[in-house]
């Protein structure tokens, strides 16, 4: 064979392997783009949301970014950004998703409960005579349930004699679930909603950050008292905490009629009182709706993971929407997976 026709059949060869192989790699990579799960995550929920990431990955092989994590509604306007690469979006308030704006899909899904608790440290108590005075006063009222015992803890609470930790509202809804838990408190045992909230502004008693995360260095040293957190986050974090009651607490659906009684209102305008959810969504910009939907039923169907988290699992979950939802996740109701909790 003429030496030149074969150096063209080498040259060929080669270009033709090169090709193949480019074309597989570029197939491979935008493959691997195309179905990367990322969640978006209260803060509070990190670990969570990384706990049902690997158990979807190891279920599906759909591959699972570490989550990106903050407070809900700082989240809600990351997402609505242009260019932001978002799968899901797991916020810890349902106003959050109208943070969304234009990528606002009109519904979410509750599936786990929590609850808010006031956090302590031995380093955050021991150098502070009114911060023991007011946990002995704390450990009182739950083993007693005397009003006036939770008044004297509250009463020093509020004191700026201890200072107590309380994330931003309007980047983190642990915020305005603090200010509402204080409006309670005055309702309960001050005959005045506002007594001890007011008392703690004037006093100037809170310590805020973008999240309450944020706050938790400043407890373990002593900086800070007090921080109020979540009960699963308390948990993970190994603080101790206050074990709030039921109308305290908002972790109980029972009182759901009596939580709505208070608000806050944050710089987006009012949020009423309720029920500690942690939430799931898929914002309109989701960066791969199939891959999304398969995640969120996942979600659904496997919320018992997180009893570990000290989490209390929805089953039923509860859909809350103000548009149609994927026939997807319409299908989820008639199997009973799902019901019907009010609109969004």
């Amino acid at each position: 064979m003429n030496k030149l026709v074969i150096i063209s059949i080498v040259i060929v060869a080669i270009i033709v392997i090169g090709t193949v192989a480019y074309l597989t790699t570029r197939t491979s990579t935008m493959m691997s783009k195309k179905t990367q799960v990322i969640i978006y995550v209260a803060d509070a929920y990190t670990e969570e949301a990384c706990c049902l990431g690997k158990c979807f990955s190891s279920a599906t092989g759909i591959p699972v970014l570490s989550p990106e994590s903050g407070g809900s509604f700082q989240l809600a306007r990351e997402i609505s950004s242009p260019n932001a690469q978002v799968t899901v979006f797991m916020p810890v308030a349902l106003s959050a998703v109208n943070d969304l704006g234009n990528e606002n899909p009109g519904w979410a899904i509750a599936f786990v409960s929590d609850q808010i608790t006031i956090a302590y440290t031995n380093a955050s108590i021991s150098s502070n005579s009114c911060a023991q005075r007011a946990l002995y006063y704390a450990k009182e009222a739950i083993s007693t349930g005397n009003c006036s015992d939770w008044y004297e803890f509250y009463y020093i609470l509020t004191s700026g004699k201890v200072k107590v930790g309380i994330s931003n509202p309007n980047t983190d809804p642990a915020g305005f679930r603090a200010w509402i838990n204080l409006e309670i408190a005055g309702y309960l045992f001050a005959n005045n909603t506002y007594y001890f909230y007011d008392r703690m502004l004037n006093n100037h008693g809170n310590v805020t950050a973008s999240n309450a995360a944020e706050l938790v260095p400043e407890l373990e040293s002593g900086a800070i008292q007090f921080l109020y957190i979540y009960r699963s986050a308390a948990v993970a974090k190994g603080l101790d905490y206050i074990q709030l009651p039921a109308k305290l607490n908002l972790g109980c659906y029972k009182c759901s009629s009596f939580y709505v009684m208070f608000n806050y209102t944050l710089n987006t305008g009012v949020v009423k009182g309720s029920p500690v959810y942690l939430f799931i969504t898929i914002p309109k910009n989701t960066n791969n709706y199939n891959e999304a939907i398969d995640f969120v039923i996942y979600v659904i169907e496997h919320s018992s993971i997180l009893k570990k988290f000290d989490l209390c699992p929805l089953q039923p979950a509860i859909l809350f929407n103000s548009t149609a939802v994927p026939p997807q996740i319409a299908s989820l109701l008639t199997e009973g997976k799902l019901i019907e909790g009010g609109n969004l």
